[in-house]
This record gives structure tokens, sequence and C-alpha cells, in this order.
């Protein structure tokens, strides 16, 4: 048996159909009585209007896309979780899209959706700066763990959190690091090398960089050899995956951590306080981050008219001190 519809809703209330239909999706240009009325009817009869109804009066989804590189890296799990509190909160749906680290899935996923969305939280996007900047013009985007001059970004502070990963490694009297940096196409892998050597030279620590590497525990082999090959008394990963690979890979070749290597990573992922050692990492308040994005991104698809300069949010970063890191051998 079908629903009750808008016209019997505008019947019983005594309204027209468009009355109906603004009290849910206009409900501002309807008077308070009138709305009330319209909602009491519409509870009574147990009437829910379309989404896709309201969508095409409205022009506005109520959805959201988060777009994420890799959706296996658990670094993505606390963004996630943020980003959908903020949404649910706004009764605003968050659809999850893997970009399985693919700038070509990434880019046709978005022009999918591009008819079916709000806008778009783009998490650690690989595609290049020309893409991002036209999808902006379709839809609003906000960028996490990427920034972008003219387009709104959450990110953590990468440049204070870099420098007290040199800081605490130059206190354990480490002089020589390697970084093992990301995918070529990571914005972050790239700025994480600045940063780094950035402080390294301030500290006096000799620092080199070498990959890139898929940041997977599976490519953790390579870059240990390639790291122990360097002569670096300290590694510094891209990621929390790729540092518990080098650990596993280390151990296999009797290179015991922290006692002849040390070993830091970023994103403080829930693995890397179970990992054997536990893995001094680089994190921060990730679901904050994910938080921020949606709200950003909501802020600006409300007032698509608004002309300030873009909002980019640097939430400070945390570094965990545990067990991968230790005082550099006499």
């Amino acid at each position: 048996m079908p629903g009750p519809t808008i016209y019997d809703v505008a019947e019983a209330a005594g309204v027209a159909t468009s009355t109906v239909s603004r009290a849910f999706s206009h409900p501002g240009r309807v008077s308070t009585r009138t709305r009330e009325r319209v909602l009491a009817v519409a509870t009574e009869l147990g009437y829910r209007p379309s989404p896709h109804a309201r969508a095409l009066l409205s022009g506005r989804h109520h959805t959201v896309a988060m777009v994420v590189s890799d959706i296996t890296n658990p670094h993505y799990f606390e963004l996630i979780r943020g980003a959908e509190m903020r949404a649910k909160a706004s009764e605003y749906t968050l659809v999850l899209v893997n970009a399985e680290e693919s700038p070509r899935i990434e880019y046709d996923q978005i022009q999918r959706l591009v008819p079916a969305v709000d806008g778009f939280v783009l998490a650690a996007s690989r595609l290049p700066d020309e893409n991002l900047l036209q999808i902006s013009a379709q839809r609003p985007v906000v960028l996490m763990n990427r920034e972008l001059a003219g387009l709104p970004s959450v990110v953590l502070d990468h440049a204070q959190g870099c420098r007290q990963v040199v800081e605490h490694l130059a206190s354990l009297g480490h002089r020589r690091l390697v970084y093992l940096a990301g995918p070529r196409n990571s914005w972050m892998a790239g700025t994480r090398w600045t940063a780094l050597r950035s402080a390294a030279e301030e500290l006096g620590v000799e620092a080199t960089r070498i990959g890139p590497f898929t940041p997977r525990v599976s490519q953790g082999g390579a870059a240990a050899d390639g790291a122990l090959h360097s002569g670096a008394t300290a590694l510094v990963a891209h990621n929390d995956l790729l540092a518990i690979g080098v650990v596993q890979r280390l151990r296999q070749r009797s290179v015991r951590v922290p006692e002849d290597v040390s070993v830091v990573g970023f994103d403080d992922i829930f693995a890397s306080s179970l990992c054997t050692p536990t893995l001094t990492t680089l994190g921060g308040a990730h679901a904050e981050v994910g938080r921020s994005a949606v709200e950003v991104l909501l802020q600006i698809s409300n007032q698509p008219s608004r002309s300030e300069p873009a909002t980019q949010i640097a939430l400070p970063a945390e570094l965990v001190i545990r067990d991968s890191t230790g005082l550099v051998r006499r």
C-alpha cells in the first residue's frame, strides 16, 4: 500500500503543495505557524519527503563525499569518524570513496558524484593542482592533509611536528637520519621532507631521503635495506605502516631497534602501540581534522557567495615517544 503523498499533506493541512514543499526544503520562506501545522500533519499521516524530490526542489542533496587515497590505511579511521559525526550532526549523509592511490580513479569517482553531492572532502588527494581547482569550480572542496592556495584545507602542523621528530632524535645523540619517502605524487611526502630537512639543518643533523615507497607494511623490506645502506642511525618512515614493515625487516636482518637503529613513523595508528617494539610516531587529533573539514565544507556550501579568503587550518601535531627510538650506541 503506497504511503501518503505531498498532496495528501497539503489537503489535510489546507495549504498548497508548494507550501508543503517549502516547509521542508526552505522553512524560512513560510510562517512559523504554517510550518508547524504542515509538520504536525505530515507526522500524523506518516509522510516523509523523498530525498530526491527535496534535492530537485532545493538544489541541495544533504550529502557530502569524503575521498580517501587508500581506505585500507588505518590512519583514515579517525579522520572518517570525525567527518561522519560532524555530517550526522547537521543531518547530512557522508559518502565514502576509496581512490586506491590512483589519481585516475580519484578523478573519475569524483566526476560521477558531482551531480549527487553538495561538496567534497578530499583526504591526501593525489590529484594535480589543476584538477583540484577544476573540481572546486563544480562543487565546494575542502582538502585534508594537503594545502593549495585558494582552497580551504585542514592539516596537522607538519613543520612544527617534524621539528619535534628531529629534536627528539638529536636529543638521543643521532646525527644522521634518513627519510623513507612516500608516494611520488603525495603532497605530504614532499612537505614532510622539506620540514625534516629544514629542522635537521638548524639542529646540526645530516638528513637524506630515499624512495619513493608505497606506504604499506609490505614495502618496509625495501625501505629498510635502502636505509641500512645509507649508514643513518635514525630512520623516519613516511607513515606507521611503512615503519612497521621496516622494523620487521630489520629484525630479520638481526638489526636491533632501538639499540642499533631508531625508527619513527607518522600518524599514530592503533597498531603503533601494539607492535614490538612499540613505535615512536608523530600523531595528532585526527578525528578533529575530519570534523573541522566537514565543518568548513558545510559553511561554504551553505553560503556559496562568501568572498573571504579560503580557510586554512593547521592543528597541532603531537610526538608520541615509545620504544622504537633510543640513545645512539657509543
